[in-house]
Parts: structure tokens; sequence; C-alpha cells
């Protein structure tokens, strides 16, 4: 049975199919398009659940603590290999392994990356929502959203580009020179067809709809959880998220900040609060904290206490013992270096993992 039920399944089997009836605008196929982007919107307005699409984590949407996949994909036959994850930045780690280690080591990362986000945002179970495409209609059905279970690997064998294996649940591939995981997808019994009808002039469409007014986005920033030297990416030893381990007086082992450099104060002026006014830091999973911008030059995000910082961030997330330092290693294991926090109309903070090199990407465009 599909999560979406009732007058939220026809709502969005509607939106469906009047967005794969404008299929004409990319392509003269007979197959509905239906871009990912919408797909991931149209479920979230229909179910009202939370995207995450922006997060860039193992989760697209999540609705209280189920978190789902979103796919879509052509789907011609019972089955179609997708996309489940990529591992550019640690491609170097992974070239020299041999088939069974490799089947071994994708499934260390690829659970470690779906456990960092269930622990980010609540998540306690989860499916992959999918949406076939093929021709005149979509299929929409679910399956099971699992980790890869390590002990029951077996089947592993080398293909062209790569290697191919399966756990107890589900057979998977993997491409060396992408550094992507694919997973084999099969429609399940449960599945829902939406019959599609593609426009001949989706032009005339759009020409006879009154379009909405442009809507404002709201303001946020991308801080870095790392520092930069040589160009290498680096943890600092003694300051930042191991401010705990600075010389000088005793310090708690709790005692943390994310950095806030420079370059953001200056392309985004006035986006935080003056130095020491609390405010209030709303967390993934939707719990607060109090914060404020802390130290000369406002070069600091902590929190009051400043330990609620450290036991989110390293201990809950990361997994990082009290008194070890956290290195950049870390970070690519996870799949994220920096923050994204957006600042709401009632002036609350809302933070967020963002994608490896999205603060790269902030300033650039800034």
């Amino acid at each position: 049975m599909l999560s979406i039920q009732g007058k939220q399944l026809t709502e969005y089997a509607d939106l469906l199919a009047k967005v794969g009836s404008l299929s004409n605008l990319f392509s003269d196929s007979d197959t509905p398009m239906l871009h990912y982007r919408a797909a991931e919107n149209i479920f979230c307005r229909s179910t009202g659940a939370e995207n995450m699409g922006r997060a860039d984590c193992a989760f697209d949407a999540k609705i209280g603590s189920k978190g789902f996949g979103l796919k879509t994909f052509l789907c011609h036959g019972q089955s179609s290999t997708e996309k489940v994850a990529e591992f550019n930045a640690l491609s170097g780690t992974l070239a020299g392994l041999n088939p069974e280690s490799l089947a071994v080591r994708l499934g260390e990362l690829r659970n470690t990356r779906i456990g960092f986000a269930e622990e980010t945002y609540g998540i306690d179970h989860a499916v992959y929502h999918c949406v076939g495409r093929r021709p005149g209609r979509f299929l929409i059905f679910e399956v099971p959203y699992q980790c890869i279970h390590i002990d029951s690997i077996r089947d592993v064998r080398e293909t062209r580009g790569g290697i191919a294996f399966r756990d107890r649940f589900n057979e998977y591939s993997f491409n060396r020179s992408k550094s992507t995981l694919f997973k084999k997808f099969t429609i399940s019994s449960g599945c829902v067809g939406v019959d599609v009808a593609i426009a001949e002039d989706p032009f005339a469409l759009l020409q006879s709809s009154a379009l909405a007014e442009p809507v404002c986005r709201r303001p946020f920033v991308i801080l870095p959880l790392y520092a930069v030297k040589a160009g290498e990416k680096y943890v600092p030893e003694k300051s930042g998220l191991n401010q705990w381990n600075a010389s000088g007086r005793p310090r708690d082992a709790g005692e943390v900040y994310i950095p806030i450099p420079r370059a953001v104060h200056t392309h985004q002026t006035g986006f935080f609060p003056e130095r020491d006014a609390p405010f209030t830091l709303v967390l993934p999973d939707g719990r607060e904290l109090s914060a404020k911008v802390c130290q000369q030059g406002s070069k600091a995000l902590m929190t009051n206490p400043n330990k609620a910082l450290s036991d989110w961030l390293l201990r809950s997330l990361f997994k990082i013992p009290e008194r070890e330092l956290i290195t950049y290693d870390v970070f690519r294991a996870y799949g994220t270096d920096s923050v994204r926090v957006e600042r709401s109309d009632d002036d609350r903070y809302r933070i967020e993992f963002a994608p490896l090199n999205a603060y790269e990407r902030f300033i650039s465009a800034s």
C-alpha cells in the first residue's frame, strides 16, 4: 500500500498528470517527462511532507519520523537500476580495493550516510517512493528503503565498469569511474497507474494561464566546518569544532563553535544578529537551541549552553567521542563539510547540512 492515500493521492496523481502533459516543452517522446525536482515538489505539496531535497542527504522528504527517498525514472520493464549514492570525494580510497572488499566498504559508507540522515532528522523508518515513466502514463509505487546488509553480501562479481553484488534484500552495482552506487528497483504489486495526455501545444496552455509572481527566497548563508591552508581543507586542531583542544585555560570537552568566515559577513551584511545577542537556532529534526554569534569579528556561531552544539553535531551525528579530534576525513565519509543557515520571517534561524564544496559555490555566487 502506498504511503499516500485518499484525497492526497488524487491531488498527487492530478498534479503529476498535469506536469506530464507539458512534456512537449522538452521532448517529442510519447513517454511523459518528469524532472526529479518537480516530482519532489509535487509529492511534498500533496502530502504536506517536509522537502529535504535541498539538504542533499540520504532522504528527500519526511512526514513525522518517516523518511522518503523520491525517485523518478524510465521504467519500460518490471525493474530499473537507478543511482542511490555518490562517493566522489572517496574515489581515491576505493580505487585499489578488490571486488569483495569494495562491496563491504560501499556497504559501510552507504549505511553511515543513512544513519547520519536518520539521526539528523529524527527518522526511524523509510521507503523509496517511485514514479516510473512509461509511454502515456506514470506508475506510482513504493519499495523498502534499507541499509545494505553487509553480513549477507554475496554474488560479488566484476563488471565492465565496476562491480555488482547483492545482499539478502537488494541488488546493487557500482561504477568505478563515476564512484556511483546503483540499486535495482522492481515495481511492487500495489502500484498505481496515472494516465498522462501529453498536450500537442503546451505553449498555448501556458499563454492561456495566469502565472504567479516570482516568490522571494528567504535569506541564507553557508558556513564551512573547516579551514583551508595551501589549498587543502582541514579542521584546525585548536579552534572551530576542536576549540576544546585550544591552549591556555582548562576547557570543557563540549566547547566548540561553527566558524563564520569574514567573507560571509561581507557578502551577507546584517544576516546574523549583533554579537552576543541570543537567537533561536532550529535543528533539522525540529528541536530548538539558544544560539549567538561570538568572539572578535563575530567569527563564531555558538550555542548556550555551548555543550548543546557539540552534543548534537559531534556526539549524535558524527559519532566523535569526547576529546577526540575531528578531521576532514570524517566529512568526506558523510558527504558534507558545511551547514546552511536560513533566516525565517520571524528571525528564527534554521540549520541543515550542505553537500561537499557548497561553501565555495556560495561565496563564488555571492
